[in-house]
Order: C-alpha cells, then structure tokens, then sequence
C-alpha cells in the first residue's frame, strides 16, 4: 500500500508550477527554433526571435515566460491502492499548491483568477481555485499533469456538434482563421474528438499535455485514422499563411495533438483548443517515496540567437511624436519606441468610460491626448526588477471601448497583442490613429525595456492598474496604420498566396 504525504503532494504541485513558469518544455523550444529557421518571411522571423530570446533569459533568470501566468489545470490519475496520509482534501492540496507558487516571493506570479465571474468578478489573489479532473485508476501511484494556460489561447477554444458525416479537417480548417491571433501561434492545437461536448473539450485540454512529435510522426507514417487526421490538419492549417502572431508565414501550428473516445451513433462532437507561444505544462509521479521534483533542463537546448536593429527601424520618441509622424507609418514597419507611455486593459477602460461619461473626467495624471497606451497587465517586480514580465494583452477586448476613447481624449496610439477587430479598425482609421503590436509570448523580453514604472491611477485594480511606463528601445510592429489598414489581413493574404503559388513546404 502506498502512503501518499500531504506536504510530499503540495510540495510537487507548487515545485511544478513554478517550473513551468520559466521553463518551456525543450521540445517547444526546439520546434519553434527549427520554425524559426524554415520562416521566409521577417516579419514572423522577427517574432519567433524574440519567443526564442524570451525563453531564454526566462529559463536563466527564473521569471515568467509570459506575464499571464495562466489558469492553473491539473489531471489526476489516483491509483486504487493510493492511502493519503493528509488532512486535506485532493482538491484543498492541488489548491494549496497553487497557492504557494503563486505568492512565491522569489518569482511572483500573477494572480489571474476571478471569482463571481458573472458579477462581481473578484480576485482571489493567488490564483485559486484550479480546474481538477480525477480518475481513480488501477495502480499504487499518483499520476499528475498541470498546465498553467493563459486567457489568450483558452478564450479562443472551439466546440462544434458535427454530423457523423462531416470533415472535421473542414471545420478545423474553417474555423482557425476565426481565431484571429490572440492566442499567439506559433503554438499547437489540442482537438478532442468523440465522447459527449465536455468529454470531447476535456480530452482536447489533455491533449495539449503530450510533447511534440509530429515530425517522427510524418517519418514512420501514420498507424491509424487520428495520426493521419494530425498531418492532414497540421498541414491544412500552416497552409493558411497565418503565420507567428498573425503577421503571415509559414508556420501557425508546430503539432495537432488528438484524443478521442467513443460517441453515440448520431453524434460527432468535436473540440479544439490551442496552445501558445507560452506553452507550459508538466508531469510527475508520486510513489510514496517522497516529493516529485522538476529536474532542471540543459540551458544548452536553448539556441544562442541575437535580435539585430536593421537599417529599416525606426527609432520613435513617445514623448515628441506628433500625428504627422505617425501618418508615414507603414504595416510591418518595426519601430523601437523610447519614452513614456500609459497603461490600461479591460477594466481601466470601463472606469474610464464610465468616468467620461458621468462627467467626472479622467484623474489628471490619466492624460492621453496624443499619448499611446499599451494594453498590459504585469507581473509584479522582484528584487532590483524594475517591472516584472510585462507582455501584451489580447487587443480586440479593448475595440468596443476604442472609438470613445480616442474621440473624448485625443490618444494617439494603441500598443497591444494580435489583430484589431472590425470595429477597433474603422474607429483608428476614422480617428487617424495607429495601433502597434508587440509580441506575445515576449514578457520577460518586453520587461527588460522598461526603465521606470509607477502606478498612475486605479490602484484598487491590481495588475489592471494604469501604470505609467518609461521604456527605452521596446520593439513593435505597425498593425494597423493611420489609413486603417491591418498586416494582419494583408500578411496572411499574402502568404496563403504564396504558399500555394511556390508549392513552399509548410511543415
């Protein structure tokens, strides 16, 4: 019979997830290098440079590959013969564990969890509870799987009910480009097939846990209909000209991962969930001999790449730009922005809407006109860290607040992850603004641009705060220029053109 300690299993869960925060797993990275490697086109090059660089500093100076440090998800498979020796609950330890990782002074983590979703939409502030999925299985140990998603990728999870007589790589195919690229690909998608629709969302969350091997895959060939369903849409996909962050290219997706289970005879639910540039997740197993702890990878795994300032970058001085110097602006041009900038998401934007409206006004250090504002939410500092990683959010959240807010304050630019939607791009051209994209799954990278940060207005928020940021050479693309046109609906475009123009292999 296998004893089970309590402190043996929180020790694990916190150990592993403070693991994962800064190490990606190996064979990530070296698929996003050999994209890296394969990608014609600068624009994505240049991104997967700084996922690359990113993920590096991040493994030698132990502090977040991203500064949305995910939703915790755990898979348990409890062995029958298992005793606990704990006064805890299973789910009270795994919480617990999180707990520990989160608020662990020498890498804090950001707390992201919101209870009262449909209300008050509270902070738990240590980023409890987690989603748990048990089995109790045969065997005499416990089997453990965590993964820390952020909200980027996991808000752009798919479920559809097909008929039996359907293509699902149709679908797949169908529905990838509606995805934007908010949930910062290159990265993998976890499909789930069969089952009932939780069961099928439940193994395309599991799915994701596997390591890439698409490549050893496509070498033996396909031993049954899901492995041939992996290529078939692994190619399909990359076909698309999606591209690293959306900017067009040749690799989207580095591996399609699926589970299936049986399913009634009319049905045939399918779910895709994507992973992202900051795929982090792990695994252990506890037999009673103690805690199971992450063994450190070789920083030698991680490649040596330098980001190099070509003779077409444009240095930009955010404090004396005017809105004539934004007019010559071009999408993809790469600008390297120095000076000061605010910052505010989802609900800074509502506090300042509702401000606006009431007639209060904004606090007189929340100024915008002819500033930019960056959509972050960052990670608390440690030690001498001026700011912790301080990646961007997915900008589209902030589109149905964009018109109003460049109509009643005269801000000059927006700074944020992905794509801009419909509404956010006419109310830029309209207003003749612009709006820049930094890379996601760049926090730490990002971080390090940072030269002072202060906390300006809202301070109740948290990590929605408005900060006011001074940076000095933080690398951005132009998205969507002053005219209103997007590089994430010409970049694409262009690629799937020439993919399928060239023959140019996608995989």
């Amino acid at each position: 019979m296998t004893v089970i300690r309590q402190d043996d299993f929180i020790d694990s869960v916190a150990d592993a997830l403070q693991f994962i925060s800064y190490y990606h797993p190996v064979d990530f990275v070296k698929a996003v290098f050999e994209a890296y490697e394969r990608e014609q086109n600068p624009a994505a090059k240049d991104a997967m440079a700084q996922i690359l660089i990113n993920s590096r500093m991040c493994a030698e100076g132990h502090r977040p590959i991203c500064q949305d440090t995910g939703i915790v998800t755990v898979f348990l498979k409890i062995g029958m013969n298992v005793q606990w020796d704990a006064t805890l609950s299973v789910s009270d330890m795994v919480n617990e564990g999180v707990r520990r990782a989160y608020t662990n002074p020498d890498n804090v983590l950001r707390a992201s969890i919101l209870e009262d979703p449909a209300g008050a939409r509270r902070n738990t502030k240590d980023n409890t509870p987690a989603v748990i999925h048990m089995e109790v299985v045969s065997g005499d140990t416990v089997d453990v799987q965590v993964a820390a998603k952020g909200g980027g990728s996991e808000n752009k999870s798919k479920l559809v009910m097909l008929n039996p007589s359907d293509s699902i790589v149709d679908w797949v195919v169908k529905t990838v480009p509606t995805m934007g690229a908010g949930w910062c690909p290159p990265g993998m998608l976890g499909i789930g097939i069969g089952g009932t629709a939780e069961k099928a969302a439940v193994l395309a969350k599991q799915a994701l846990m596997d390591p890439i091997d698409i490549h050893e895959l496509r070498e033996r060939g396909p031993a049954n209909r899901v492995e041939e369903l992996r290529l078939e849409i692994m190619d399909a996909v990359n076909k698309l000209g999606i591209g690293a962050q959306g900017l067009g290219g040749l690799t989207t997706v580095m591996d399609v991962k699926i589970l299936d289970y049986p399913t009634h005879a009319a049905s045939l639910p399918v779910a895709m969930i994507p992973n992202c540039a900051a795929t982090r997740h792990a695994h252990f197993v506890l037999d009673g001999s103690g805690p199971a702890l992450q063994t450190p990878p070789d920083i030698n795994d991680w490649p040596t790449i330098t980001q190099e300032v070509s003779a077409g970058v444009r240095r930009v001085n955010l404090d004396t730009i005017t809105r004539a110097d934004v007019a010559q602006w071009q999408p993809g041009d790469t600008l390297l922005l120095s000076g000061k900038m605010l910052t505010g998401r989802d609900a800074a934007h509502k506090k300042m809407k509702e401000l606006i409206e009431s007639g209060e006004g904004l606090p007189r250090e929340v100024d915008l006109k002819g500033r930019f504002i960056y959509y972050v939410g960052p990670v608390d500092p440690v030690r001498d860290e001026v700011m912790g990683p301080a990646g961007p959010t997915t900008a589209t959240r902030m589109d149905k607040f964009t018109d109003f807010i460049l109509e009643h304050t005269g801000l000059l630019g927006m700074i944020g992850k992905a794509e801009r939607g419909p509404a956010g791009v006419e109310a830029i051209r309209k207003h003749k603004a612009v709006y820049l994209m930094a890379v996601g799954g760049a926090a730490y990278l990002v971080s390090k641009a940072i030269t002072s940060a202060r906390v300006v207005a809202f301070k109740e928020l948290g990590m929605e705060a408005i900060y006011e940021f001074e940076v000095k050479d933080m690398p951005v693309t132009v998205a969507v220029d002053s005219q209103g046109t997007s590089v994430h609906e010409t970049g694409p475009k262009l690629w799937q053109a020439k993919i399928a123009e060239q023959a140019i292999t996608v995989a």
